[in-house]
């Protein structure tokens, strides 16, 4: 698996999330198997199919999660300017097209969340930002077309 940048907060939900899945759900539903089996011939036992199968999603999420944070590295917060456009800035940008001002922080795949302004640094708009300062105009394709934006600020 590559190597996945993350910040200390996104690490430490992905290992509380791996500790939720182990102690929780995995008792769940082995409790759920075992009320099944109980329930007789497993030929015929849709619960138990449904139940083993639940178990195995779940081996896979927890299994993923593993190879996530095994292979992540944490990003040095402290290391990071405001220079130019870079993994964990916040930037403000202006669509030159229709003056809409918007705010992203531009963050590791694994840690992106639109509803939180977060996008991953992998998309087309982050990728088209990264290196660029305050007052340049990047132009950015985008599945529907090009855009054209201002970057107005960089912060954390």
């Amino acid at each position: 698996m590559a190597i996945t940048f993350m910040t200390k907060e996104g690490y430490k939900k992905k290992m509380e999330e791996i500790a939720y899945l182990e102690s929780v759900k995995r008792p769940e539903i082995s409790r759920a198997i075992a009320e099944a089996r109980d329930k007789g011939d497993l030929s015929e036992n849709a619960e138990y199919d449904a139940a083993k199968e639940a178990q195995g999603m779940l081996e896979m999420k927890i299994s993923q999660l593993k190879d996530l944070v095994a292979n992540a590295r944490i990003i040095d917060e402290s290391k990071l300017t405001t220079d130019e456009v870079q993994i964990l800035n916040r930037v403000k940008i202006k669509n030159l097209t229709n003056n809409s001002v918007v705010e992203y922080t531009i963050v590791a795949d694994s840690e992106a969340n639109l509803r939180e302004k977060k996008i991953a640094s992998s998309t087309p708009i982050a990728q088209g930002l990264l290196g660029h300062k305050v007052g340049d105009t990047v132009e950015i394709r985008v599945p529907s077309g090009l855009m054209k934006f201002e970057i107005m600020e960089i912060g954390f």
